[in-house]
Parts: structure tokens; sequence; C-alpha cells
């Protein structure tokens, strides 16, 4: 056989990334990234991080900007899991320069997402949230005056099937073999089983039973009639503006009225905090507004106690007795004349509508109905963040009309963004030629690329990300975006 001709190979292409064709971006990303940019939100969050990195041990690891704005991606691409959130990431020229990567950068990879996360602890999670009510505090989107209280249950990460008892280290399924036996059943199958569980009216109770993995979570039934481990998030809304300024994890076991004060706790200090920073100290919580299920003579008191109007609707329970119990009479009374006036009916319309929009936006849109997280504090980091990003929501659609980035997909709302971003950024490149301030955008590298066409547009890197190092004995993958301190 003759020997084959040598073909002719296509030589590798070396090009500046600055000379490949680009385009803005997402305009909704862009948009997002300057307000971030503008209120220095990096410098925040690597403060508040800055003991859970070391500065000259270990590989370079992923930054606390970059960290946080995964978690956002996660709220507004509808990602419900951190594996999803890294190959959506690495799957978009968007989204890579929203997180100001360019394309010789690898995106983090989930394990990264999550080793970080387990790493940045609970109150650092919060005062990111808290920082962003301070941006819509400047925007005058936080009132404070008129909170409202509402409750959801989240689905757990665990399997019914797999809780076992909490005395004796029995498995469910090991409980069900027993009852068929007892029935009659020696070698029941699996099919009998699954029968003899459906006809059991209860699945269990929590003071019997837990889950190995998920202690925390709690047997209880859904709103679809079906019983599933569960965890309960209960949120305080400002009724005037619609943001989120309170959010608790609690056993999903416990009613609205042992859980009400823990929230109402938790928007206070964030509202505080808000205030304290803002130099604006009327954000304080005046009126109360919840739905019949926080009503109870306990609760009436201790919240007239702290000097709230309350509006809480009263459920019929027929006639009542007030012998010895004249200061939760005088609550309820109030409370009642309240809920009757034309201002009392307006108000519990309005907490319907402001509380069902952030519910449909994190656990429908944004995936969180069913969580793939365990243990009631990292559900609460991941709420923080998703909360912050409904949040910000509100604030972009105050600016370019819409608050996420499904909203621009109308032609119209696309076009109104684009000119708004692109008048936005030559503002500011304008003002940073008069002030001499540094360049927010890094240098371009050089890099070779092989003979083939490229697809689509790279937006052009932020350059927020240079050199930290991870905590001693842990390492980052390769790849991983890194920060300077």
């Amino acid at each position: 056989m003759g020997r084959r001709k040598d073909r002719a190979r296509t030589p590798g292409l070396w090009i500046a990334t600055n000379e490949l064709p680009s385009t803005g971006g997402h305009p909704f990303y862009q948009r997002l990234n300057r307000i971030l940019d503008d209120h220095e939100f990096d410098a925040f969050v690597e403060a508040q991080c800055a003991s859970f990195y070391a500065a000259k041990r270990g590989r370079p690891s992923l930054t606390p900007g970059t960290y946080f704005r995964l978690l956002l991606i996660g709220y507004f691409e509808g990602l419900d899991s951190e594996r999803g959130i890294a190959w959506r990431t690495a799957d978009s020229l968007a989204l890579r320069g929203f997180l100001g990567l360019g394309l010789d950068e690898a995106p983090p990879e989930h394990s990264t997402i999550s080793r970080t996360r387990r790493l940045i602890d609970l109150e650092t999670h919060r005062a990111v949230f808290t920082w962003i009510l301070q941006v819509l505090a400047t925007a005058d989107l936080i009132k404070g005056k008129t909170i409202g209280i509402d409750a959801t249950t989240l689905e757990a990460n665990a399997a019914l099937r797999s809780i076992v008892r909490r005395d004796s280290g029995e498995t469910y399924l090991e409980f069900l073999t027993r009852l068929a036996q007892a029935s009659g059943i020696e070698t029941p199958t699996r099919a009998d089983l699954a029968r003899l569980d459906r006809k059991r009216p209860r699945k269990g109770r929590n003071a019997e039973w837990r889950h190995p993995h998920d202690p925390e979570a709690r047997i209880t039934k859904m709103k679809d009639g079906r019983t599933h481990l569960a965890h309960k998030a209960e949120h305080a809304v400002d009724l005037e503006t619609g943001a989120i300024v309170g959010v608790t994890v609690q056993g999903a076991d416990q009613g609205d009225t042992t859980t009400i004060a823990d929230t109402v706790t938790a928007a206070a200090e964030d509202l505080e905090a808000v205030a304290t920073a803002t130099d604006d100290h009327t954000a304080v919580i005046e009126e109360l507004v919840a739905d019949k299920g926080y009503h109870s003579n306990q609760v009436l008191v201790d919240l007239a106690a702290l000097d709230l109007r309350t509006y809480i609707a009263e459920p019929d329970r027929g006639p009542r007795r007030w012998r010895g119990k004249a200061a939760a009479r005088e609550a309820v009374y109030a409370n009642r004349r309240r809920i009757r006036r034309a201002r009392g009916r307006a108000l519990q319309r309005r907490r319907s509508e402001r509380l069902e929009r952030p519910n449909a936006h994190l656990y429908g849109t944004g995936g969180m109905r069913r969580t793939h997280l365990r243990g009631h504090a990292n559900i609460l980091k991941r709420l923080f963040v998703h909360i912050g990003g409904f949040n910000l929501g509100l604030l972009m659609r105050t600016l370019i009309g819409v608050g996420t980035p499904r909203g621009l997909q109308g032609r119209l709302g696309a076009i109104i963004a684009m000119i708004v971003t692109r008048i936005a950024t030559r503002w500011r490149d304008v003002v940073d030629s008069v002030v001499d301030r540094p360049p927010l955008r890094a240098p371009h590298h050089r890099f070779e690329l092989p003979s083939v066409s490229v697809p689509g547009a790279l937006p052009a890197a932020t350059g927020r990300a240079t050199s930290a190092r991870c905590l001693p004995g842990r390492s980052a993958p390769a790849g991983s975006a890194t920060m300077s301190w």
C-alpha cells in the first residue's frame, strides 16, 4: 500500500480576547452588575468573608463576590441545585460575563460552590441579605411601617421511607414488614408493603420518627394532601413596597402561633440594621397583618405589649369566656375592631397580593419548593440570597421596568433595557474619565484557540477576581475564580 499523503493542517490561531466579536451581553445582568459595582458589593463581601480565607496558603479558591453572584443566578434562572447553577454558568456567555470570567477561565464546579457554602457561615449570608435591604433603602423601597407575615412548607430533600425510630433505630421498612407479618403475610413483597403503607392514614409521629440525614425535617401533610418530610419558611414583607424584610426557617410541625415571634424579631433586627446603616431611624414596625392561622390570645397580647397594631384575621370560634383574661379580651377586641374597618380589609387584601408574588417567584419559578439542601442553616443560607435576588428584582423593576431576565423576552422591554443600560454605561465611562478612576475591567490575556468559528459573543470580563486562597487544609479545583485582598 502506498503512503498516504500528508494533509495540510490548519495552524492554530492566536488572537487577543479584545479582538473577538462581542456584544454588550445580557442587559439585565449588565444593569444588575452595575448596581453591585456602584455600591461596592465585592469589597463588602470580601471584608465579611476575610476570616474564612487564608492569604498565603492553599490553592486559589472561589471569591466571595463570585459565590454570591452564582446564588443570584440560581434565583434568576430558576435553578434549584448547585449542580444546575454550575452547568448553566458553563453554558452561557452572558452569565460568564456577569461573573467576570473570560474564555480562558473555567467556571466553578458544583463541588466548589458547595464547599464555599459550608465554609461561609450563616451570619455572613444574612449580612448580604441586610446589605441588599440597605441598597433598596437608598432607592426608597424600604418603609418598614406595615409588614405582613405568612409561611409556606418546603419539601425536604429526604425520603419518607428512610425515617427511623428515635428510640430503637428501626427503619420504616422494617416497621411495615412487622405490621404485614402481624396481619398474616409471612413474607410480604414490595407491593404488599406499598399497599399497606397507602392504607395507613398517619405515616408516623415526629415524636417517634426522624430522618437520619436530615434530623430537622418533620413529617407533615402538604397542601396537595400528600405526606412528606418538610421544612417551614416564614416571611415578613413590607406591605408598602413588597420587599421581604425578614425570613426564618422552622420545623414544619410547628404552628404559626409559635413561630411568629421569631419572624417578627428577625424582621425588626434587619430593619434596625438598615436604619443604622442609612441614618434613617424611622424604619420601625408599627403594624402587623396576618391570616387567621396566627390568631391566638397570647399572640395578640404579646404583640400589643410591643406597641404593634395587629390586623390578624379572626376565626369563628363561637362564644368565648373572658373571666380572668382582661388583657387577652382587650387585645382580641381591639384587633377585631381594626380588621372590620376599611383599612383592615384593605391591608388583608394587600397582604395576599404582596405575599403570593414572593412565594411564586421563590418557590415556583425559583425552584425552592423542594429543597436540595438539608438542615435549617443550609436552607436559610440559600433563602437569604434568593430573597435578596427577589428584592434586587424589585429595584430592577423600578429602573428598567422588569425584575427578571425573562421579563426582557418581549422585544419592547429588551429595547428599552438595552437603551437604558447603554446610557448608564456611557455616562459611567464619562465620569471615570473625568475623575480618573481605575478601570473596572481587567486587561485582556492572550491564549490559543483552535481553528473553529467562535459561536456567539463574549462579554468583557470585569476583573473582580485575582488571587485569594482557601483555608489551610482545603483546596479548590483548578479553574476556580480567585480574589485579591
